[in-house]
């Protein structure tokens, strides 16, 4: 089973763990899923999954994770800066989902209700519209619950599990 590295024990909030159970099942739940991360909107790894879960996510010349969760955030902040950047530029709203797709993969980002963004690295075969689906429905779950102090737990929780 996939965990997310977010504070352990107790002192960790209803919110908190709710989030990560939100998270490992979205994970665990929908094939071809290989990492998942939480974006701030100012560019912060909220939640992620564990990289490490999956061995064909690791490259094959052996350097390490292929599309590991930090990676991913950074990937996610700066997509999510460029397609509303974008966005404004073609007077389009607010960027509600981008999809990118590529011979050995596909990336989605998906925007969550109070700027953050949801980020997922799949296999090339995965079956996008069930992604896309169940991200919507994590999105749906998680938007209202990202408090700014939830935000906060997060943040302190991903600096202290690094």
């Amino acid at each position: 089973m996939a965990q997310a590295p977010i504070a352990h024990g107790a002192g960790r909030s209803t919110q908190a763990r709710n989030l990560h159970w939100l998270l490992t099942n979205l994970v665990d739940e929908v094939p071809g899923i290989l990492s998942v991360a939480v974006v701030s909107s100012d560019g912060l790894l909220l939640l992620s999954s564990d990289p490490g879960r999956n061995e064909a996510a690791y490259a094959e010349d052996g350097e390490g994770p292929r599309g590991s969760s930090a990676d991913l955030a950074t990937i996610v902040s700066g997509l999510g800066s460029l397609t509303a950047g974008a966005a404004k530029l073609m007077s389009g709203g607010l960027v509600k989902q981008t999809m990118v797709t590529m011979d050995e993969g596909s990336l989605f980002v998906m925007s969550i209700s109070d700027g953050s963004l949801l980020g997922v690295h799949a296999t090339p075969d995965c079956d996008m519209s069930i992604i896309a689906y169940h991200m919507a429905l994590f999105v749906g779950r998680a938007g209202h619950v990202l408090t700014p102090e939830l935000r906060s737990e997060l943040r302190k929780s991903m600096e202290s599990a690094q």
